[in-house]
């Protein structure tokens, strides 16, 4: 999931109070739902009801499914105004306009791949009852800064209905998918002998069937992991409608609706996986008296060229640049391999209909009904785990993945002048690597292979082209100590579901905790001055269960030696007869932790926090700020509470402002849920409902995420009723 690198510049906002935000600050002002303009109760259908309950959580009831959608993108903005404008403003290629020529590099990507146009097309001819939700969504947002004349947008002073399916092209074309092909962030520089190497961040999903459950229902671990900060964080939200619509989930800020989470019936969670739904073409121009001509075949056909004029932010005003694109009808030229220009060619990028098919999957009322929308397979790429009331549990390798031939590395750029390299459609849903209801009743995936997704019926490697299943995944760290936790209980309750989904057994510790003891006796032998030194470091290991604890000092230990950056000078010069890298490193750690806390005894919940700051993640973490002890761990060791720093907190080679690391990444939306006669739900978000700093509800998600806890996800009226401030109403026909 490769995401911008975060906190390239530094912020420093004093939040003095709200006045002094709005009148220094305008285009940061956040209000709270407290502060929504209310309207009387009415009867006619125009109205919707919100109810935000004890952790500000919406739940917004309207007659039809467009008033949900309507009210849905009233309280996205209520919530946080500026970063959803700030998705728009990335959507539509105008970020450096804002950013400067930190945007330039998304800005070129978005209008060569003619995201804008793209997302206009689509809406035009999207079929009437999706047309009346992107416009309800673009209405309910548009009411807020009606009935809100505090906020000034940055640039977007209204927005428009199709600019939710451009932030969708934005977040998956250019924010991912172009980036998977071989093409690097340097200028779109094709790299494609960068090395396959585990996934370093992910995401989780588990189900498990009756047989496994004592209640016997089906039961669902959601657990998807996105940035902290940037685009498109994570929105909790729940829709009802009298048309059938009932889901709760999470979508992303920008969304019309929740793409992850359960209906009444059942319920779904996505992991991202390898599969291949891109590709990089080398072109031919060598047609001296046509420069726009391509060879392709025994012949030529002519490449389209554009040009965009871009506004780029400077200290004083802006300057605009034009620059030239050309596209072949693979796609545009992205970039120079083998002194060839080179296009890319995207899944379904131009025919789109993601949202169709989602707001198809959120109103399904059975596994057969699910199943028949997933043929469409207009969702490009994501694995699906899946539960319901019946007792079902699915499991999917899928995707919109193009038919290929055999004869070429697909990994690599391949000759665009000849037709064999073209697709043939796509692989049908059928084709794709599947697991529904296995004798050992469970199903998971972290990111990794469809062949190993429960014990025994996973799909067989032989019948699926390699192209279809990705090198990188793989039975990763994160699978393995899935598939330990789900074997290891024998059936679940929900309550041991729930401590499942946090658990923080470190899978790689053991392997490692064998391995430093073994150098540390083999240094006894050569050294034995020199391992007294760390004698007391390795019987903090040898301890150790390798379960990661707040007050855990092995697991700082095993974290900082594992993966930090270390130089050449953090290692100390001794002369002795063999070489144990290991225990460099760990000596290494030693002195850093002795210099920087006054000890190496550093409890792993005083180094691993979390902290809030400002939604564009530019403003600075501070140690004397309000912050809580983390026990999850990064991925890659094999653990499920996922949590990852920057690369540059793993540094021990310079002086830091802050001695303690905080999350960016990890656990974002964790829910459970139990498919009974009714739904029992749980979740939880890293921070917190609102963006505003003033709001109860901005980070008090957090003391409950640091303990690994969940709060009630309430589903039926009569609960949210019982546990929501008074609604308030917002009025469409106004």
């Amino acid at each position: 999931m490769g995401r911008k690198k975060l906190f390239q510049e530094q912020l420093i906002i004093l939040f003095i109070s709200n006045l002094f935000l709005a009148v220094i600050f305008p285009h940061i002002t956040i209000l709270t739902a407290q502060s929504s303009k209310q309207v009387p109760a009415k009867s006619n259908s125009a109205v919707v009801t919100i109810y935000r309950d004890e952790f500000g959580v919406p739940h917004v009831f309207g007659k039809t499914d467009a008033d949900a959608v309507f009210g849905f993108g009233y309280v996205q903005a209520e919530d946080n105004f500026f970063l959803l404008e700030d998705g728009f403003i990335k959507a539509l290629g105008r970020a450096s306009e804002i950013d400067g020529d930190e945007g330039m590099l998304y800005d070129q990507a978005v209008r060569a791949l003619e995201i804008p146009r793209l997302a206009i097309e689509e809406y035009q001819r999207s079929f009437p009852e999706m047309r009346a939700i992107y416009d309800a969504y673009s209405e309910g947002i548009n009411y807020f800064l009606k009935t809100h004349s505090g906020i000034k947008p940055v640039l977007l002073n209204r927005i428009q209905p199709w600019y939710t399916i451009a932030l969708l092209k934005y977040k998956y074309y250019v924010d991912e998918y172009i980036w998977n092909t071989g093409l690097s962030k340097n200028n779109f520089r094709v790299s494609v002998s960068e090395p396959i190497v585990e996934k370093k961040q992910g995401s989780n999903a588990w189900a498990v069937s009756p047989v496994k459950s004592i209640t016997g229902n089906a039961l669902l671990f959601q657990n998807p992991h996105v940035p902290f900060y940037g685009a498109a964080p994570y929105y909790e939200g729940h829709l009802h409608s009298e048309e059938g619509l009932n889901f709760s989930g999470t979508a992303r800020y920008g969304f019309p609706f929740p793409y992850i989470g359960h209906n009444d019936y059942l319920g779904w969670s996505y992991t991202d996986n390898d599969i291949d739904i891109g590709d990089l073409y080398k072109e031919t121009f060598d047609n001296p008296t046509n420069p726009l001509a391509y060879k392709y075949g025994r012949g030529y056909k002519t490449a389209v060229e554009w040009k965009e004029r871009l506004k780029v932010k400077r200290e004083k005003g802006m300057e605009e640049r034009e620059i030239t694109f050309r596209k072949t009808h693979h796609g545009p030229i992205v970039s120079e391999y083998e002194k060839k220009p080179v296009s890319v060619k995207l899944s379904k990028l131009e025919k789109g209909g993601w949202y169709d098919q989602w707001y198809a999957m959120l109103k399904a009322k059975s596994f057969s009904e699910f199943k028949t929308i997933l043929k469409k397979v207009d969702v490009p790429y994501m694995n699906i785990t899946y539960a319901d009331k019946d007792g079902n549990i699915f499991y999917c390798y899928y995707g919109a993945v193009p038919k290929r031939s055999a004869k070429f590395n697909w990994r690599q750029p391949v000759d665009g002048s000849d037709p064999e390299t073209e697709w043939n459609g796509y692989h049908a849903f059928e084709e794709l690597p599947q697991v529904l209801n296995p004798a050992a009743g469970f199903i998971q995936n972290c990111n990794s292979s469809p062949f190993l997704t429960t014990l025994a019926g996973n799909p067989e490697p032989a019948k699926f082209p390699q192209y279809l299943v990705g090198d990188k995944d793989a039975d990763n760290s994160r699978s393995k100590v899935s598939k330990e936790i789900l074997t290891g209980t024998d059936k679940f309750s929900f309550e041991t579901w729930q401590k499942a989904a946090t658990d923080t057994k470190v899978y790689n510790a053991r392997s490692y905790k064998e391995k430093i003891i073994a150098e540390y006796e083999n240094l006894r032998s050569v050294d034995a001055a020199r391992a007294d030194k760390i004698t007391d470091l390795i019987n903090e290991f040898k301890s150790w269960d390798c379960v990661s604890r707040k007050e855990s000092v092995a697991m700082t230990l095993y974290i900082m030696t594992t993966m930090s950056y270390i130089t050449p000078q953090n290692f100390k010069s001794y002369n002795y007869q063999i070489s144990i890298p290991g225990i460099q490193r760990l000596e290494a750690v030693k002195d850093y932790l002795e210099k920087t806390w006054g000890t190496w005894k550093v409890a792993w919940g005083e180094i691993n926090r979390t902290q809030r700051v400002h939604w564009n993640g530019k403003e600075s973490f501070e140690d004397k700020k309000q912050s809580y002890p983390i026990a999850g761990g990064p991925g890659n060791v094999g653990i499920i509470f996922n949590f990852y720093w920057t690369m540059e907190d793993f540094r021990i080679d310079k002086p830091r402002e802050n001695k303690r690391r905080y999350g960016i990444m990890g656990n974002s939306y964790v829910a459970v849920v139990e498919f009974g006669p009714k739904i029992n739900a749980k979740s939880i978000v890293y921070y917190g409902q609102s963006g505003d700093p003033a709001s109860p509800h901005y980070f008090d998600q957090a003391k409950l995420y640091s303990e690994g806890k969940f709060k009630p996800a309430w589903f039926y009226l009569e609960d949210i009723v019982k546990h929501s401030k008074p609604p308030y109403q917002l009025d469409r026909s106004k």
